[in-house]
């Protein structure tokens, strides 16, 4: 069925479709500064907003989710990279073993799975695509090699800071823009309507807010998930020296000393969980 103004293609259960339409929607979207202008596209240089996504693109697909398999084992969505070819594509973790997460033996493993809940994505350490050797004008002068940091420093880096750098250019036209976005599509699938608003509250700053309401308003998420009653947990320190690996094996161990009981759960760095929009906050900051 199809949902609010941009009609973007649901399940009955209200959950994002992976269809090749909605990758379409998504990228007219973000793309729409009628929707989103000014300073509510969040910051950024001159240039970065001429073909690029809203800032909040950068978090929600840097963000990962877990859920648990029929036979109680842990398995770790996220998009990741591939170094051959240089793009992005939606992938499930278990053991050792990342596969796409439509792939057939992604569905497989995903088969008759439960949500436990999602992680914040890493804006310190390393890339995901560590082979990264961008000219200046690919990105308009951001770089993905600039931000793959090795963990423990605190230079700004991570997932969250190369997913930026690959969404400073999300036309059609732009082939590593368009797998994240297409990979990103994938991964709502996979993990559900809660995904992208739970993520999009974790910043108060950056214009998130407005772009929540958008995404709202345009039905690439449903109002309900929007105002979901939950608090976020923070990781572990040592927790986030293994997530900042980047490494979806080594994550999905960090993962699995989280706490994952009454899930849908949100796990957060605790550097910046204290700027947490609550369900009231959302609330306050939507339309009639």
């Amino acid at each position: 069925m199809e949902r609010d103004t941009y009609e973007f293609d649901v399940s009955d259960g209200g959950n994002l479709t992976n269809t090749a339409a909605n990758v379409d929607l998504l990228r007219k979207l973000w793309l729409d500064r009628s929707v989103i202008s000014g300073d509510d596209l969040g910051p950024g240089d001159p240039g970065d907003f001429d073909h690029g996504a809203w800032h909040v693109a950068c978090h929600v697909s840097a963000a990962c989710g877990v859920r648990q398999r029929a036979d109680g084992n842990l398995a770790w969505l996220q998009i990741s990279h591939d170094d051959r070819a240089d793009r992005y594509f939606a992938s499930v973790t278990v053991n050792t073993r990342t596969v796409p997460t439509d792939s057939a033996e992604g569905r497989i493993l995903l088969r008759q799975s439960r949500l436990l809940g999602f992680v914040e994505g890493t804006s310190k350490g390393r890339t995901s695509a560590r082979f990264a050797n961008d000219p200046p004008s690919l990105f308009n002068l951001w770089r993905r090699q600039d931000f793959d940091q090795p963990p423990h420093t605190e230079e700004d880096g991570g997932r969250v800071w190369e997913h930026w750098c690959a969404q400073r250019d999300i036309r059609a036209t732009h082939a590593i823009g368009t797998s994240v976005l297409t990979a990103f599509v994938a991964l709502v699938a996979a993990l559900g309507d809660l995904f992208i608003p739970t993520v999009a509250r974790g910043r108060k700053e950056y214009g998130h807010p407005a772009q929540l309401r958008a995404m709202i308003r345009a039905g690439l998420v449903d109002r309900a998930s929007a105002v979901w009653e939950g608090t976020p947990s923070a990781i572990p320190s040592n927790g986030e020296a293994l997530l900042e690996e980047a490494d979806p094996t080594t994550s999905l161990k960090a993962a699995a000393a989280f706490d994952w009981s009454h899930p849908p759960r949100y796990h957060m760095f605790t550097r910046k969980i204290a700027g947490w929009n609550t369900a009231a906050d959302v609330k306050r900051n939507l339309p009639d």
